[in-house]
């Protein structure tokens, strides 16, 4: 019972990070845009427009939502939740700091730290695809049809980029637990230089330039290219259950970022010190340092870089990502092996 009560506990306080994490990053990516483009971005809702996200949430909250006459009703209403169930979903897997321990009892800062952990993220980020195309075929209109089709075939080619460029990260850990993953990482090099999986340069690269794709931020935002397709899978929808695909998208955005952290960039490790209290709050303070980081470079990105052509972003995936990672497994299986047996002709 007392097991139950604690994952229920990591449970509520893990969806309430999230809601509470998404306000603040809207709110960060209007303001630095803005900033970038020499404009104010919100200034009307509290302080520094600091409650704009929340006054815009209300008002999607209470706006009435219509539903399309030639609309699949029941499939209709359950793509938006669908879009939104694996962004939180997979946040349960993710730890955010190193295990506290009190008394005779160890506390993990993870909701479950399952063994197929990386299997488990690479499964529920894939049923984003379900959702984008039930979302544009239920709609019973042809422009959410073409942006759900086109986001399907986008999504599944940077899937493939992203599941590949796990793989040496698998290897050199030798586990696929997240938890596992991270704990690899607290070693060092040289007594002094973090141990940390940026070393395996080509497969960071390769998998936030897929994770730009598989959260549609530009510049391969295609899903949502106005120009093209109106408004992409969701032209028919508004309301709150527009404002589903939208928290889904940046709570995608938040997940992405902490996964690249935490297979790349160390997760929590990092220096620790001073009395008790301070160095169980230093390693959470760490991973959330690293994650804004990252999600300052998605932000940095959307004010900076045009967007590309479908045709231009299809390629890249399939002929620059997936070739790239592939030759990289095999560099790095070859590095192992040498690592582990020494050179053949030694």
């Amino acid at each position: 019972m007392e097991d139950f009560i604690v994952a229920a506990v990591k449970v509520v306080i893990a969806f309430a990070l999230l809601f509470m994490v998404v306000l603040l990053i809207v709110w960060a990516e209007r303001r630095i845009v803005a900033f970038m483009q020499n404009r104010l971005g919100p200034t009307r809702a509290g302080p520094f427009g600091i409650l704009q996200t929340l006054a815009d949430g209300m008002k999607l909250l209470f706006k009435e939502s219509l539903t399309p006459r030639n609309a699949e009703v029941f499939l209709y209403l359950a793509a938006p939740v669908m879009a939104l169930l694996p962004a939180l979903l997979i946040f349960l897997v993710i730890p955010i700091g190193a295990p506290i321990t009190i008394g005779d009892t160890t506390y993990t800062l993870q909701v479950t730290d399952l063994n197929v952990g990386v299997l488990y993220v690479l499964a529920l980020s894939s049923m984003a695809v379900y959702a984008i195309t039930l979302a544009g075929w239920a709609s019973g209109s042809k422009y959410p049809l073409l942006g759900s089709v086109r986001a399907a075939a986008q999504m599944i080619s940077y899937e493939a980029a992203i599941g590949l460029a796990l793989v040496p990260v698998i290897m050199f850990a030798g586990t696929t637990s997240i938890a596992g993953i991270v704990e690899a990482q607290g070693a060092t090099y040289f007594g002094f230089l973090p141990a940390w999986n940026i070393v395996l340069l080509p497969s960071f690269v390769v998998f936030v330039i897929a994770a730009f794709a598989e959260t549609n931020r530009a510049p391969f935002d295609l899903v949502e290219a106005e120009q093209e397709i109106v408004g992409g899978f969701h032209t028919e929808y508004s309301g709150f259950r527009f404002a589903l695909f939208f928290l889904a998208e940046y709570i995608n955005l938040f997940t992405m970022s902490a996964l690249t952290v935490t297979f790349f960039l160390g997760g929590w490790n990092g220096p620790t010190f001073g009395p008790t209290w301070l160095v169980w709050i230093l390693p959470v303070i760490w991973f959330f340092v690293k994650t804004f980081a990252i999600i300052f470079l998605f932000i940095w990105v959307r004010g900076t870089l045009p967007r590309m052509r479908y045709d231009q972003l299809m390629a890249f995936g399939w002929k620059r990502l997936i070739p790239v990672s592939l030759a990289w497994i095999i560099l790095a299986m070859i590095a192992m092996g040498i690592r582990r047996y020494g050179l053949p002709w030694a």
